[in-house]
């Protein structure tokens, strides 16, 4: 498939920009991938498509404030900071995207906090954006990631707000976030309410989680025509054999399996056996998935309305089908669902 085949016109204003008052109370449409029907429901509807012993796989990464604003020396001019991975535990080195970045060169030293409190050097381009940072601290690991996580922000995306604000801390994490590592949030996994897990556990559906480290490959834009060309970024996934023992046994049992978001359906394709079981994983993935693709794990799928052009709208046309989901967003268009990570969401059953 072609990625103009993906792209669609879309109203600025149906970008979500806040997140809905109560988190399972977004618009919810369910497509049918066998028949095309579609249903408009309220999100804590969704327990009228699981039944008992049905599997949840969940994403519990979490986000950390990934994005800081510092000065750079002599000048003084404001350098943002976008916080990618820790590559060097010991030397303080971190992988980060600068902006602007043609202020930016090998050697100079940036400065964070109010009294400058904390110190990086450049020392190495990555890529164009892309920087290594060695920040410059006394004291111990934990001092060091306690100082600069006070000085971030959450990372919201810029095309939903130019600055995070107080709401984001909460909203933009799940209420299971665990192990953090991420740099943006699953946002599939934002829907879920305590209210609504706990319904889900009274009527026996059952949940399980992987972890999957979201970096900023999910909405690096797509530049190539033909899709097979496009490589996505690695991000680490760890699946535990007791995750993995968990959804196997479902699938043995005839229950249905649902893959909560586009990096839990990464993460469960990215580790499979011929007979089409769950290995347990700890590495990292670079699988890019897109129509048409075979899936072996998942029955149902949710995910947000997904940006024109993203990778995570072709995950959801593999599963779905291509016609299904593209007239899914066209019909969502029409009834004015909101779109984005703090958007409306689609089940795909």
């Amino acid at each position: 498939m072609k990625l103009s085949q993906f792209n669609y016109q879309l109203n600025p204003e149906q970008i979500a920009k806040y997140p809905s008052k109560h988190r399972d109370e977004s618009r919810l449409l369910v497509l049918n991938r066998k028949t095309g029907e579609i249903e408009h429901k309220v999100f804590k509807d969704i327990l009228e498509y699981c039944s008992e012993e049905d599997i949840f796989i969940f994403n519990n990464t979490k986000v950390f404030p990934a994005r800081l604003y510092g000065n750079k020396e002599k000048t003084g001019a404001e350098i943002e900071v976008f916080l990618l991975r820790e590559l060097n535990r010991d030397q303080r080195l971190w992988d980060v995207l600068v902006d602007p970045a043609r202020k930016i060169r090998i050697g100079n030293k940036l400065y964070f906090g109010e009294n400058d409190n904390l110190v990086a050097e450049v020392i190495d381009n990555t890529t164009s954006r892309g920087r290594t940072l060695r920040f410059l601290f006394d004291g111990t690991h934990d001092e060091f990631k306690a100082t600069l996580f006070k000085m971030g922000e959450m990372p919201v995306p810029k095309w939903i707000r130019a600055k995070a604000e107080t709401l984001d801390i909460e909203r933009y994490q799940t209420i299971f976030a665990e192990h953090e590592g991420a740099v943006a949030a699953p946002a599939a996994g934002l829907h879920f309410s305590r209210e609504l897990l706990k319904r889900m556990d009274i009527k026996g559906v059952c949940s399980t989680y992987i972890t999957l480290h979201m970096g900023l490959g999910h909405f690096r834009t797509v530049d190539v025509e033909d899709l097979s060309k496009h490589k996505m970024d690695s991000e680490q996934v760890i699946i535990t054999e007791e995750s993995a023992n968990q959804i196997n046994k479902a699938k043995a049992k005839g229950r249905k399996v649902f893959a909560v978001g586009a990096t839990v359906m990464r993460a469960i394709e990215t580790s499979v056996t011929t007979r089409s079981e769950l290995k347990p994983f700890n590495g990292w993935t670079n699988k890019f998935i897109f129509p048409p693709y075979s899936f072996s794990i998942a029955d149902a799928f949710i995910t947000n309305f997904q940006l024109p052009q993203s990778t995570m709208l072709m995950t959801a046309a593999a599963f779905g089908g291509f016609e299904n989901v593209m007239k899914a967003y066209n019909v969502a268009i029409k009834e004015g669902y909101k779109f984005g990570t703090y958007g409306d969401a689609l089940l795909i059953i």
